[in-house]
């Protein structure tokens, strides 16, 4: 299962981010998922806690949030809405865009809890 792997990879990134900060553990999680990323957010739910077994993420709400697919026309320059098997300009009809939104896997936010303060000695 991909998602799995995606999972995997995204507990490596958020434990690095919690041990830079001095977190004891994470409490929630926030991602952005768009309709193109090849990811599917059910399955990507379903493999977390198999994911975050045993690690400082085990216990955190994981919260996903689907982006909307926008594409960009290359011919008049409008910047409109589209669905997955319509990728098309929204003003101008035509075929020739790029996708500006709705292709990505971010980690948007994490809470953190027990971060421990920083203190400078001189």
């Amino acid at each position: 299962m991909h998602e799995l792997s995606v999972c995997l990879s995204l507990i490596e990134q958020i434990q690095r981010v919690a041990e830079e900060n001095g977190a004891r553990s994470v409490t929630r999680i926030e991602l952005s998922i768009g309709p193109l990323s090849g990811v599917e957010p059910d399955l990507l739910r379903n493999a977390y806690p198999m994911a975050a077994a045993g690690t400082i993420a085990a216990d955190a709400e994981l919260v996903i949030t689907i982006t909307a697919i926008r594409v960009t026309c290359n011919e008049c320059g409008a910047e409109s809405p589209a669905s997955v098997n319509r990728l098309i300009c929204g003003e101008c009809g035509n075929y020739r865009t790029e996708v500006t939104s709705g292709d990505e896997l971010i980690l948007q936010r994490l809470e953190l809890d027990g971060i421990e303060s920083q203190t400078e000695t001189t």
